[in-house]
């Protein structure tokens, strides 16, 4: 019955998702928000939500090691087996500069999380924490983060005029889809984190490897489906903008939220993902910056790599 009723959670938060960046995105050209800025953003955030719901429910009810393993299994799923089919399916371009400041902004928030988590290590103390200060910290890195995206949208609404607005998109109807959207993501998300544990439970898998595998690749299942859409309509910015802005958003809101409700206790298996989301990070970085392209071979380089870190990561359980 639990395996069912995962289903079901994953089916509303994918659904949710997929209702929330619509609703929004509508609302968005409403307001007359420039194309780039809904992107970088609602699109962003709309896919990071399952997550968010998710991480912030596991928080408040005791999960720890399913919040911060859902983060960091979702960010590796991304750079490697999102971005690697998007990029098998068509070559992505980076041609970007906002595209290129963001996957570096990306690997300062990993790097971050690496610093902030481990408090044995670098003061001493009895257990690592993300702690409430440090889940206010990465708000503030993500108030920096959103005020650039602002100005870059701003200049964006300067340099091309704003697209018309279609006469069948209405608010009443938008914000109704963008409620719905929300409650069917947070009523999912009970349901995955509940029924999640229970089965990691029963299967005699730790919280941190339900949260690195089944929550986090359920809850990327969004940022899959957009990505793949994108790549097939071939507007490869979209493709990667959104998964590079769905790991800023995973590690500085996600986390912060998390952490800035319940603080964190840190598992001392997830150091090694942390580790390996941060070398992904920078594979991702020199992988886009090489042609300003990730093409077929580069896709197939981290969709192995997420064959090997499954592997692994099941092996060490």
């Amino acid at each position: 019955m639990a395996y069912i009723i995962l289903i079901i959670g994953f089916a509303l938060l994918i659904k949710g998702a997929g209702y929330f960046v619509d609703g929004a995105s509508n609302i968005a050209r409403l307001l007359q928000v420039p194309p780039i800025l809904i992107g970088l953003t609602i699109v962003a955030f709309g896919t990071s939500s399952p997550e968010a719901t998710v991480s912030i429910i596991a928080a408040l009810e005791g999960s720890a090691e399913v919040a911060v393993g859902n983060v960091v299994g979702s960010n590796i799923f991304n750079i490697t087996l999102v971005v690697g089919v998007a990029a098998f399916l068509y070559p992505l371009k980076v041609e970007s500069e906002t595209i290129r400041k963001e996957i570096p902004f990306t690997l300062l928030a990993s790097v971050a999380l690496l610093i902030l988590m481990s408090d044995m290590a670098l003061q001493g103390f009895s257990s690592n924490m993300i702690t409430r200060g440090d889940g206010f910290i990465f708000l503030l890195f993500l108030s920096i983060f959103m005020y650039y995206v602002i100005e870059i949208g701003l200049k964006s609404r300067k340099n091309a005029a704003n697209e018309p607005v279609p006469e069948n998109i209405s608010w009443g109807k938008n914000i109704l889809i963008t409620i719905l959207g929300l409650a069917a993501i947070i009523f999912g998300g009970d349901l995955v984190v509940d029924n999640g544990t229970k089965i990691a439970y029963s299967l005699g898998m730790s919280e941190t490897l339900v949260g690195l595998t089944i929550i986090a690749i359920g809850t990327s299942l969004p940022e899959l489906v957009t990505s793949i859409s994108a790549a097939l309509k071939k507007e490869s910015e979209i493709a990667l903008g959104n998964i590079v802005g769905s790991n800023i958003f995973n590690i500085l809101f996600v986390l912060g939220a998390s952490a800035a409700i319940s603080p964190l206790a840190v598992n001392d298996k997830v150091f090694i993902d942390v580790m390996f989301m941060i070398v992904l990070t920078v594979v991702l970085m020199i992988f886009s910056r090489t042609n300003f392209k990730i093409g077929k071979r580069e896709g197939s380089v981290l969709a192995a790599a997420y064959i090997v870190y499954l592997v692994y990561i099941i092996i060490r359980n």
